[in-house]
């Protein structure tokens, strides 16, 4: 009796190198990382002041529930592909909070892209508080001593 053999069909696959795979294995990125760089991206654009800067039980409950890297940013990835984004912030009083939130928006996106190679679906920034600058403050008190002595 011989054995008949039956013939699989064939699947021919096809390797594709996507910004999460190689020859060489999977590339994952964790979310901290992606937070670390939206904290710093959130950091550069003129106008803010901090990064996860609310209000005080909710600075504390971040303090020690998450690592610093996290504090202010939540990061999660959408169903359909793409990072959604929530940073919240502390923006410097007087300047334009519309636009200092677009240009933080734009800050965001454009460094995920470069450095992730991945879309961001959503990016929502959360204005905390408003803080006058400390240079601003030194200024105020100069004038108050100055105006006091004369």
């Amino acid at each position: 009796m011989t054995k008949r053999k039956t013939e699989e069909p064939v699947e021919e696959i096809i390797p594709t190198i996507s910004e999460e795979s190689s020859e060489l294995g999977t590339i994952r990125i964790n979310h901290s990382v992606v937070a670390g760089i939206v904290r710093l991206a959130t950091q550069s654009v003129d106008g803010v002041v901090n990064v996860g800067g609310g209000g005080v039980v909710e600075g504390l409950t971040d303090f020690f529930s998450k690592k610093e890297s996290e504090r202010g940013v939540k990061v999660t990835e959408s169903s359909e592909g793409g990072y959604e984004i929530e940073v919240r912030v502390v923006l410097e009083f007087g300047v334009d909070l519309a636009k200092i939130g677009m240009s933080i928006q734009e800050a965001i996106r454009d460094q995920i892209l470069a450095m992730t190679g991945n879309h961001t679906k959503t990016i929502d920034v959360v204005i905390d508080d408003i803080k006058m600058d400390a240079n601003e403050k030194e200024d105020d008190a100069d004038n108050w001593t100055s105006t006091a002595s004369s």
